[in-house]
């Protein structure tokens, strides 16, 4: 089956070949997990010339996560989805959060992909803080203690 359609692209994070002096590319559902994870953690306004593309998860953080919270976050990933990643098809989303009080929200989708008909399941999880946030704050901390010392 030709799968020229399922596309071809960087790697997500990027990933650089010493040996062939190249970026490591993806092909075929890898290629499409790994923009889905693209579209998942980009916040709209962030590409300079796609300002639209992105989901907005960051307006939502401090939000309740009630039935409505969820509804409207299903919804931004099935449009997100719609718009800019027409090799799928959503079969199911679904929001939660295990532990409300963690800050962490868990995105799970069920898709089919279209030219091939084989179906995916992906998990994003979205935190409130990531682990570069953390680790410039205690690099902050440590420089504030080692130059008031």
């Amino acid at each position: 089956m030709d799968n020229d359609f399922l596309g071809r692209g960087w790697s997500y994070p990027p990933r650089f070949d010493r040996d062939a002096g190249a970026v490591a590319m993806v092909t075929d559902e890898q290629d499409i997990e790994e923009s889905l994870r693209i579209l998942f953690g980009t916040q709209r306004g962030e590409r300079l010339f796609q300002p639209k593309y992105g989901l907005d998860v960051n307006d939502l953080l401090f939000e309740a996560m009630s039935t409505t919270m969820r509804t409207l976050l299903e919804d931004r990933v099935k449009i997100g989805i719609l718009i800019y990643e027409p090799r799928i098809e959503p079969l199911a989303v679904k929001v939660h959060s295990q532990e409300p009080a963690s800050g962490e929200l868990q995105i799970e989708l069920e898709y089919r992909v279209r030219s091939t008909n084989s179906r995916y399941n992906l998990v994003f999880p979205f935190y409130r803080s990531d682990s570069n946030e953390m680790a410039r704050s205690a690099a902050n901390a440590l420089s504030w203690t080692s130059s008031s010392t």
